[in-house]
Formats: C-alpha cells, sequence, structure tokens
C-alpha cells in the first residue's frame, strides 16, 4: 500500500465519496466538489485522486449496474473503506485542534 498521507485534494475527494454514500464516481464527485465548494476540477484530476485513494486503501471500487444512457457500459462505482473513515477523522480532529490553538486575530488591511 502507498503512503497513507492524505492531499488537500484527496481529503476533498474523500469526503465527497462519503458525502455521495454509495454513488460515488468520477463525474458525480466532481459535480459536488463544484456545487459545494465553488473549486473547478476536471474530471481526470478526480480520476487521479481516486486511483491513489484507492492505492493507498482509503476507498474501493466495484461496478455499478449498466445503464443505457452510457451504451451498456457499467460505472464505476467508489465507497470509503474503514481506513478512509479513521484518515477522515484524524484529518478532521487535527485541523480542529489547530483551529482552536488559532488567536482571535483582527487584521487591519488598509
Amino acid at each position: 500500500m502507498k503512503g497513507t498521507y492524505l492531499g488537500e485534494f484527496e481529503e476533498l475527494v474523500l469526503l465527497t465519496v462519503a458525502i455521495l454514500n454509495g454513488d460515488a464516481y468520477g463525474i458525480t464527485v466532481m459535480d459536488e466538489i463544484e456545487k459545494n465548494i465553488d473549486r473547478k476540477v476536471t474530471v481526470s484530476t478526480v480520476h487521479t485522486a481516486l486511483y491513489r485513494l484507492e492505492e493507498k486503501g482509503f476507498v474501493e471500487s466495484y461496478f455499478g449496474g449498466a445503464t443505457q444512457e452510457r451504451g451498456g457500459r457499467k460505472k464505476r462505482l467508489y465507497k470509503v473503506t474503514a481506513s478512509g473513515e479513521r484518515s477522515l477523522a484524524e484529518v478532521k480532529e487535527q485541523r480542529e485542534k489547530l483551529w482552536s490553538l488559532m488567536p482571535n486575530l483582527k487584521l487591519n488591511y488598509e
């Protein structure tokens, strides 16, 4: 298994796969990211992140049913693994800890 470091974009993709809860594939992940955080991404960058997450053991892929709109081809769907859930929980805990240490800054932008 590849290293378990979770990059910023991988974290977004992993969170999105968890949100989609069984309906995550390249296009739905891309659409959900664009809709929820107003960030333009390409399906190829999403696929690259999904492949890396699968190599790290954070997601598993499986084939869904064939659909007529896809010419009878099956979709490769993704779901978060237990290891992926642990990784998300660790990242959330780390971020919350750092945010709790943040001083109440009053920045003066003149």
